[in-house]
C-alpha cells in the first residue's frame, strides 16, 4: 500500500489552483495499488505557530502543559510523516514565499535527532528516507525565470526544508501565472496539470515494477 501524507495550505478553498490540483493529484493516486491517505488542511486547521513553549517541549523534556501538548503535535506530525511513502504539498506563494501554515508545519517536524542530527564535523543529516514528494506551487505572476526569479522565495526555501530531513527525490509543479489574465491562467493550470500528470504516472510505472 502507498501511503500518502497531503498538505493543503491555500486561504481559498474549493476555489484555489493549489488545492484543486491537489485533489486530482489524490483522485489519481487513489487509483494505484489501493492507496491510503492522511490529509492535513493546514489553512483551516492550523499547526500553533512556533513558540517559546514549543521550543522547550520539541528540544527538551517538557515542564507544563503547554510544552507537553506542543510535543505530542509534533509527535504525532512527525509520525504521519515518517508513515508516508508519498507527501503531497500544496503551496500557494504568499508575499513571494511559502504560507506561514506551512512553515509552522516545518517548525513542528524538523526535530534534530528525530528527523535530523548533526555528525561529528558539524554537517547535518536528514533522518526521514526513501520518501517522494510532489510540491504543487500556485504564483500570481511568472517566478521560474526572468527578472522575478530573485524574488522567490518559496521554492528554494521548500526545497531546503525538504532536503534537510533527507527527502531530496521531489517534483515541484508550477501553476504561474494564474494573476496576469484568463489566458494566462488556463496556460499556467494546464502546464501543471501536464506536468503533475508526468509525476504521478512515474510513481505509478514504480509501483507496476516494485509489484513484479
Amino acid at each position: 500500500m502507498n501511503n500518502v501524507l497531503v498538505l493543503k495550505n491555500s486561504i481559498l478553498g474549493e476555489a484555489s489552483a493549489s488545492n484543486g490540483l491537489i485533489d486530482e493529484a489524490v483522485a489519481a493516486l487513489s487509483r494505484i495499488h489501493n492507496a491510503a491517505f492522511t490529509v492535513r488542511d493546514l489553512a483551516n486547521s492550523p499547526v500553533p505557530h512556533f513558540d517559546a513553549h514549543a521550543a522547550v517541549g520539541l528540544r527538551s523534556e517538557p515542564q507544563n502543559d503547554r510544552q507537553r501538548a506542543a510535543r505530542a503535535l509534533s509527535d504525532a506530525l512527525v509520525g504521519e510523516l515518517i508513515a508516508a511513502d508519498t507527501i503531497l504539498i500544496g503551496a500557494p506563494m504568499y508575499n513571494f514565499g511559502l504560507p506561514t501554515t506551512l512553515k509552522a508545519w516545518f517548525d513542528y517536524v524538523l526535530r534534530a535527532g528525530v528527523t535530523f542530527r548533526y555528525t561529528e564535523t558539524g554537517a547535518a543529516e536528514g533522518l526521514v528516507q526513501g520518501k517522494r514528494a510532489i510540491v504543487v506551487l500556485s504564483r500570481g505572476g511568472i517566478y521560474s525565470g526572468g527578472p522575478a526569479a530573485l524574488m522567490d522565495s518559496q521554492e528554494p526555501h521548500i526545497r531546503t526544508l525538504l532536503a534537510f530531513i533527507g527527502i531530496t527525490d521531489v517534483d515541484f509543479i508550477r501553476a504561474e501565472g494564474l494573476a496576469l489574465g484568463p489566458d494566462h491562467r488556463e496556460r499556467g493550470l494546464a502546464q501543471a496539470r501536464s506536468r503533475l500528470l508526468e509525476a504521478l504516472r512515474i510513481i505509478e510505472a514504480e509501483k507496476l515494477r516494485a509489484a513484479g
